[in-house]
């Protein structure tokens, strides 16, 4: 009687720990990665956002709770419609569990709309609009590694605090130039500083010199560069040859990544501030990480982007196995539920809102003569704890945050 007893309470304590039975939808785990391929971000995530996620999964074993896990992938294009086309055809054809990525922010945004429709999971590491955890989020949409919000507490904070008090901002036409924008001018105002105007540059701009020069006659003295990706690049290319800098006007990269550093050169962009949520020379968790993305991608190191892409890949399927399955109101749930030590970012956790809370970190670039080799690019000025870098819960609008 004693055996059975306590053979009882052993099964019972198994009950009480063990996860439920795998449920899993079409008998295996299937991830969506949408990104720019081919235009103007595909450095920043491209292919290399496809390489982390496979480098999520192959950490796995290729499987989770026993059942195979398959990656698909396609280019969006930075194409709203293109982007919702690809995840409701993923949603509904493909039987996609979780959607990661859509590059820009109105592709993103696009695909959000159609996660929140479907009631499937959306994880987004490249956008930055902070609209997604404001007054557009939703219960299935996670946004993964910076935004607007913490680009302007960052980098727009610094320039301020350094003396830059006017400023002009060249600005991408869509959500992401304009949150970005907003976001800074309110920071610059709130430190009593002055904006004194602002021009609009379709996305994908070659020629900049129009705005250049509507930049260099407003006499602020910073130039807010409210882009990313290739018209960061071509704008600060262009407004050397206009002799911007020389002429005593600063520019401020508002949204810098590794990838556009690499492409400019130290010698063009030396002295930028940025602020991002990754570099791989960091610590050593950020640079094994590093070193293994490298060796399976072009020998390049990886964009904050990529690295949230691989980070997103491994704390779903974290949660998969934890919970025994991928129904998406369980495992946003269980997402939201707990802080983890993430392998990139260090300590996070999720808010209500969706956004995903970790540090973020204020850069200069080095000079060249700093440098130590290849792809050391950065010196770390300050960490920016999460809760100052990101907009505090209740100032978001977010409809699923509940007033007091």
């Amino acid at each position: 009687m004693r055996r059975v007893l306590l053979g009882m309470a052993a099964g019972v304590l198994a009950g009480w720990t063990a996860p439920a039975m795998a449920q899993l939808s079409d008998d295996m785990v299937k991830i969506g990665v949408g990104t720019d391929m081919a235009s103007l971000y595909s450095d920043i995530n491209g292919q290399g956002a496809v390489v982390a996620a496979q480098m999520a999964i192959d950490d796995f074993g290729g499987k989770v709770l026993g059942k195979k896990i398959e990656l698909i992938s396609g280019d969006i294009q930075n194409k709203a419609d293109v982007a919702a086309t690809m995840a409701g055809r993923w949603y509904d054809d493909e039987k996609v569990d979780v959607i990661l990525g859509s590059g820009a922010s109105s592709s993103s945004i696009a695909t959000m709309n159609v996660a929140k429709e479907k009631k499937r999971v959306y994880l987004a590491p490249d956008p930055a609009s902070s609209d997604i955890t404001g007054k557009l989020c939703n219960a299935y949409t996670v946004h993964w590694v910076y935004d607007t919000a913490a680009l302007a507490n960052g980098t727009g904070s610094a320039i301020v605090k350094t003396g830059g008090k006017t400023w002009f901002f060249i600005t991408a036409d869509y959500a992401f130039g304009h949150a970005l924008e907003r976001d800074v001018s309110n920071v610059v105002k709130k430190a009593g500083g002055t904006v004194l105007g602002s021009v609009k540059a379709p996305i994908n701009t070659s020629d900049f010199s129009s705005y250049l020069l509507q930049a260099q006659g407003s006499k602020a003295q910073i130039i807010g560069l409210a882009n990313a990706g290739g018209d960061t690049i071509n704008s600060i290319k262009q407004a050397a040859e206009f002799g911007i800098v020389k002429g005593g006007q600063k520019l401020a990269g508002l949204l810098v990544f590794i990838s556009d550093v690499h492409s400019l050169g130290l010698e063009r962009a030396q002295g930028l501030r940025l602020t991002a949520a990754y570099y791989w020379n960091l610590n050593d968790k950020t640079r094994a990480f590093a070193k293994r993305f490298a060796d399976k991608y072009k020998g390049r190191m990886p964009t904050m982007v990529q690295a949230g892409f691989y980070s997103a890949t491994l704390r779903y399927l974290q949660v998969v196995k934890e919970t025994g399955t991928d129904k998406a109101e369980t495992v946003m749930a269980k997402l939201k539920s707990e802080k983890w030590d993430d392998p990139v970012f260090g300590p996070s956790y999720i808010r209500a809102d969706g956004r995903n809370m970790h540090d973020m970190y204020l850069f200069e670039v080095k000079a060249p003569s700093e440098s130590k080799g290849p792809w050391d690019y950065y010196k770390l000025l300050a960490k920016i704890p999460a809760e100052e870098a990101f907009r505090p819960l209740d100032q978001g609008d977010c409809p699923l945050v509940k007033k007091n």
